[in-house]
């Protein structure tokens, strides 16, 4: 893991890692084909029978994840704290914040997601920790990186097509540019720049140490580019 990655309590915090997977609502435990029937929408009543449905599931990975950091990263009791609300399950550690949410999938309501979100990271060196990486090994796909300051896709769009083909970044983009997509050779993550934030998608699923890897490379290319817009993002 490169030094570079051993960064000050802001930009650290600033990071959010998600990670990702589906199923079908009729296949979750609480689930009763004699009595239930799947979702055709997405409203208040709908999340509040899927929020039924899945406690199980949640509460059960909730509890594995805050016995498994407990052990892992030798927590006390006053070091974590779990809050369950189904569809919603929140582990407060004293280095970090891991969110599970379910919710039903807006454009096939007989289908959920389960979404997990890290963030809250305390300091750069915790994520160079194996322990750490060990418990949220292969756990995320994608890097959310809340901007500072909120800046303009168009002012993105120009500086690549200006000075990022000289270091290897590339964009494209719709015609309304409500954002754009920059890849960075070498890296194989997708970066989606909508104004508010960096997202980054990567192909198959990381632990903590290898999304901020990335992410570093990324912000070395923006660097190089000695473009402010550019070097200014992260």
């Amino acid at each position: 893991m490169p030094a570079a990655a051993n960064q000050p309590n802001p930009f650290i915090s600033r990071i959010s890692l998600v990670g990702r997977n589906s199923g079908r609502v009729k296949n979750l435990a609480g689930f009763r084909k004699q009595h239930h029937t799947v979702p055709d929408a997405v409203n208040a009543a709908t999340t509040a029978f899927l929020g039924k449905l899945c406690a199980g599931e949640l509460a059960a990975e909730a509890e594995k994840f805050f016995q498994r950091s407990k052990a892992a990263l030798a927590y006390k009791r006053t070091d974590l704290t779990l809050e369950v609300t189904s569809p919603v399950a929140v582990l407060t550690a004293r280095d970090f914040t891991l969110e599970l949410t379910y919710a039903l999938e807006r454009n096939d309501p007989a289908s959920y997601e389960i979404k997990r979100t890290l963030h809250s990271l305390r300091e750069g060196g915790l994520v160079e920790r194996p322990e750490f990486n060990q418990l949220f090994a292969a756990s995320f796909t994608g890097m959310v990186f809340s901007l500072a300051r909120g800046l303009k896709v168009e002012a993105v769009i120009d500086a690549v097509e200006t000075r990022g083909s000289a270091t290897g970044l590339t964009v494209s983009y719709p015609s309304d540019c409500r954002h754009c997509v920059l890849l960075v050779a070498g890296v194989t993550a997708e970066v989606m720049c909508d104004g508010a934030t960096l997202e980054m998608g990567f192909p198959r699923p990381g632990a903590p140490a290898e999304l901020i890897e990335a992410f570093v490379a990324v912000r070395s290319a923006f660097a190089l580019t000695k473009n402010s817009v550019l070097a200014g993002l992260l």
